[in-house]
C-alpha cells in the first residue's frame, strides 16, 4: 500500500510541477531566474524517481504467476519500448532537461511530426508502457504490477492533459496532425 501511495504521490507532484498554472506562478515569482525552473524540475524528477525506484526494488515478494516462456513476450515488448524511450529521450534531452532555457531566452517549442511521431503522437509514452509491461511479464511481482497499473493510469490521464496543452500551443496545426496520426497505438 505504501508503494502505491508513493508512486501516486510522485505522479501527482510530477504533473503539478509540469502544469501551466504552476509554471506561470513560477514565472511571476522567479522572473529572470525562471530559466532555472526547468533544470531544477528535471533534477528533482530524476532524483525523486531514482529514490522511488530504489525503494521499489527493495521490496521483494513472490511471483504472481509462473510461466517458463515469459521471457519471450517480455523481451518482445520491453526491447522495442526501451529503444523508443532512448530515441525520444535523445531527441528531447536538450529541451526536456531545461538546458535550452539556460542558453537562450526564447525557447519556442516546435511540433514534432517526423521520426517516430509519424506513427504515433506520443512515442515516449508508448515506449514507456511497452517497457514497463514487458518487464512485468519477465518479473511478475506484485510491486511491479502496482507500478505498471499506476504508471498506465497516469500516462492515460497525462496524454489527455498533454493533448490539451498541445492544442492550445499549436492550434489548428496540432488538430490536423492529430487527425492523421494516432495517439498511442500505430495504425489505430
Amino acid at each position: 500500500m505504501l508503494l502505491a501511495v508513493i508512486w501516486i504521490s510522485y505522479c501527482l507532484v510530477h504533473s503539478l510541477l509540469a502544469s501551466n498554472t504552476v509554471k506561470k506562478y513560477a514565472l511571476q515569482v522567479l522572473r529572470t531566474n525562471y530559466k532555472f525552473y526547468r533544470p531544477a524540475y528535471s533534477i528533482l524528477a530524476f532524483v525523486s524517481l531514482g529514490l522511488l525506484l530504489w525503494y521499489h526494488f527493495l521490496i521483494t515478494g513472490s511471483y504472481l504467476f509462473h510461466w517458463n516462456l515469459r521471457f519471450i513476450p517480455g523481451i518482445i515488448l520491453s526491447l522495442p519500448g526501451v529503444i523508443m524511450m532512448i530515441v525520444c529521450i535523445r531527441k528531447y534531452f536538450y529541451e526536456l532537461s531545461g538546458l535550452q532555457a539556460l542558453q537562450n531566452e526564447s525557447n519556442k517549442n516546435t511540433l514534432q511530426q517526423k521520426g517516430l511521431h509519424k506513427y504515433v503522437r506520443h512515442p515516449l509514452y508508448l515506449g514507456t508502457l511497452l517497457f514497463i509491461w514487458g518487464l512485468f511479464i519477465i518479473f511478475p511481482y506484485l510491486n511491479n504490477l502496482i507500478a505498471c497499473l499506476i504508471i498506465t493510469i497516469y500516462t492515460v490521464i497525462g496524454i489527455e492533459l498533454e493533448e490539451k496543452k498541445l492544442r492550445e500551443e499549436f492550434g489548428d496545426v496540432y488538430r490536423e496532425y492529430s487527425k492523421k496520426v494516432p495517439r498511442l497505438i500505430p495504425g489505430w
